[in-house]
């Protein structure tokens, strides 16, 4: 599970997997950036701006609403801010989620 600490989405998937005694493998965006690999993994699932958070603050305040920049720039910028993704980021085997889905995360239980 990738997120930030302090993103109320995140915390609620923790919750989720806590509540079912299952162990998460979490990665703090905020102290270490998303290997470019994983991220395309979910980019290659859901689409690069399926992935953002485009009524967020950090989006607007990026101005990434306003610029024109290619793919690979804008995945750096994400690599860079975080916060500008839906959160969590949620891989079980070969299912991924974005953002709060506890119906996703459900079948990422229910595969094992």
């Amino acid at each position: 599970m990738f997120g930030l600490k302090k993103s109320s989405a995140t915390r609620a998937a923790e919750r989720f997997f806590k509540e079912r005694r299952v162990k998460v493998i979490f990665v703090d965006l905020g102290a270490r950036p998303i290997a470019r690999g994983e991220l395309g993994r979910f980019v290659q699932k859901f689409g690069l701006t399926a992935l953002l958070d485009l009524n967020g603050k950090a989006y607007e305040s990026l101005g990434l609403a306003y610029l024109r920049i290619s793919e690979e720039r804008l995945t750096e910028r994400v690599i860079e801010h975080p916060e500008v993704l839906r959160l969590p980021l949620v891989r079980g085997g070969k299912l991924l989620s974005v953002g709060e889905d506890p119906q996703g995360w459900a079948a990422m239980l229910a595969q094992d």
